[in-house]
């Protein structure tokens, strides 16, 4: 049987003061293992918690907004950040403010204003300033993707604490890797929706006109309605297969530097270049 929301919570609750005791006496190996375990627990409440919204779509009457969806154009009773939040865990790659407003809107019902007015900034550093004042404190953050270069806050990308460091590396073939990535993964999601939704098709459709192979027959590029998501499934994974390998290789090299080097923090929220020089010096 699934663990329970709430046991996971409780999980998560007792990882954080176990790590708290392991820093306070210096035990670096337990706090590094104990860690790892809480990363695994709150992906493990990321999954809980985005099946517990799929349950609530599909029992949701027809023509009934999405459970945390207000109707009218107030827009979402969700706070921004579990927005984007659900929207990340969907693409499951760093994503930049307006496919995080696109995608919300698409699949979870009205977006606030303050999402797709691309002012996600303000909230990554409220993000950050709650990290530094208490570290692990929430089951995840909103944080910043890193670039393979420098280690360096990705400019315009946001991604969530919670995933893998090697995820929220931007390398130089990491932004189309991505593409295909989320493409793939809204391609699935649509697969699973009524037929007839406008704006998954519209989204759907994006994706597509962008992916050699993925609009179908020739004639159809401008119309929303007949992408297949089966196809663009096929077309992306085929190109994604060509770069993978090498942006997997970019990115874990860049990540074992960033554990190396920066510390929990800035593995978060990124480092300047005059950090890393005194590091290194």
């Amino acid at each position: 049987m699934a663990e329970s929301v709430d046991a996971i919570e409780h999980r998560i609750d007792a990882l954080r003061a176990e790590i708290r005791r392991a820093v306070a006496t210096r035990d670096t190996s337990r706090t590094r293992a104990l860690r790892a375990e809480l990363r695994a627990a709150e992906r493990d409440w990321e999954q809980a918690v985005a099946d517990l919204a799929d349950l609530a779509d599909l029992s949701a009457p027809t023509g009934e907004a999405p459970v945390g969806a207000e109707p009218g154009p107030a827009g979402s009773l969700l706070p921004v950040r579990e927005q984007v939040h659900h929207a990340l865990t969907l693409l499951s790659v760093p994503a930049a403010p307006r496919l995080i407003a696109e995608v919300h809107a698409a699949f979870f019902g009205p977006s606030a204003p303050s999402l797709a007015a691309n002012r996600l900034t303000h909230l990554r550093r409220d993000e950050k300033r709650s990290f530094e004042t208490a570290p692990y404190a929430r089951p995840y953050h909103l944080c910043a993707a890193l670039t393979a270069a420098h280690l360096a806050p990705a400019r315009g990308l946001i991604a969530v604490s919670t995933w893998p460091l090697e995820r929220r590396i931007v390398g130089p073939l990491s932004p189309r890797v991505d593409f295909l990535t989320a493409a793939v993964r809204v391609a699935r999601r649509a697969g699973t929706m009524p037929d007839g939704s406008a704006p998954v098709n519209k989204l759907l459709w994006r994706f597509a006109t962008n992916i050699p192979g993925a609009t179908g027959a020739p004639g159809t590029l401008d119309r929303h309605d007949t992408v297949d998501p089966q196809t663009v499934i096929r077309a992306a994974e085929a190109e994604q297969a060509v770069h993978a390998e090498t942006d997997r290789a970019q990115r874990k090299a860049a990540a074992d530097r960033a554990r190396r080097q920066l510390d929990d923090v800035q593995q978060l929220f990124g480092s300047t270049l005059r950090t890393l020089q005194r590091k290194t010096a």
